[in-house]
């Protein structure tokens, strides 16, 4: 078990180094810089404000000063938002996408599970067409197209939910259905699919053979070997949903980290582009090594360690 934490740690080490490292060359390799505007900008203010930032420096020299600033968690400033460090802006805006995407999450997975027993023990039966027809027509809708459709209809024509705002309990509802949408079906059918699989497994038969009742041939032998495929989705998508979803919060206006980072790429802001890269490249580290775990909880067979 030691062994494969320090494994682990160091892996994860050398990835973080890995992912800082090309994204500092490729923030580095495209033309333009970060005070690049429509607006005709003079020549003498961006080379005030490059030395300001220290871009004037030997690239080595600032590849070397940025990972000392990721171990020393200064991510440094933002080139747009005057003031204000790539730290402080994750702090601010994860705590919201982490909210909206807890509740998806939880969503998916306390709907999209049992949905995908029910329809993989009602295989053929109607309940089992609707489900996966269901489930066919959201994952081929992106997300985009969810939200658009729940602000026009919910919104604006019905007055249902609000547009904006996070301070009443309704303003959730669309931005995590909206994250919802795809992981949702996905998941329904992904847990039919190693249901089914799982239920045509010798030690299944072998287990109603011997009169056991169907709740525990379910619950006790089918249940996890088949939660095994949909775990190991499920860990990077909670990652990937958690660290809030780009399009989603630009089309509610959510104060997430998503719209930090859609505006950074936007306005060229070197740090932010790469501080928030790295924190989801080890958030994400991090989820799969959550799924490693829970893949022991569920299978005593599977080993750590092994």
């Amino acid at each position: 078990m030691r062994n494969y934490y320090i494994k682990r740690i160091i892996s994860t080490i050398l990835t973080l180094l890995l992912v800082a490292t090309i994204t500092f060359i490729l923030m580095r390799s495209i033309p333009g810089g970060p005070f690049t505007r429509e607006k005709f900008i003079p020549d003498e203010i961006i080379r005030i404000l490059e030395e300001k930032y220290n871009l004037n420096d030997p690239p080595l020299k600032q590849y070397f000063d940025y990972m000392k600033g990721l171990v020393t968690f200064d991510l440094g400033p933002s080139f747009s938002l005057i003031g204000f460090k790539v730290e402080e802006m994750i702090a601010s805006g994860f705590p919201l996408s982490a909210k909206i995407g807890g509740m998806a999450s939880l969503l998916i997975i306390i709907v999209g599970i049992p949905v995908g027993i029910i329809s993989a023990l009602k295989q053929n039966r109607p309940i089992d067409y609707f489900v996966m027809f269901t489930a066919t027509i959201l994952v081929t809708v992106p997300s985009f197209v969810i939200a658009t459709l729940i602000i026009y209809f919910f919104a604006l024509r019905w007055g249902i939910l609000p547009t904006f705002g996070n301070t009443a309990p309704l303003w959730y509802i669309g931005p995590v259905i909206a994250l919802s949408g795809y992981s949702l079906s996905f998941v329904a059918r992904l847990t039919r699919s190693s249901m089914l699989e799982v239920l045509r497994q010798d030690y299944v038969r072998t287990a109603r053979a011997n009169g056991l009742s169907e709740f525990k041939v379910i619950g006790k032998h089918a249940l996890k070997n088949a939660l095994i495929p949909v775990v190991t989705y499920i860990g990077p998508m909670v990652a990937a949903i958690l660290t809030g979803s780009f399009v989603i919060e630009k089309i509610f206006a959510l104060p997430g980290i998503g719209r930090y980072f859609v505006d950074s790429v936007g306005n060229r802001d070197y740090t932010v582009i790469m501080g928030m890269t790295v924190f989801y490249a080890a958030f994400y580290i991090v989820m799969v090594f959550i799924v490693d775990i829970i893949y022991s909880l569920i299978d005593p067979r599977i080993k750590i360690d092994g």
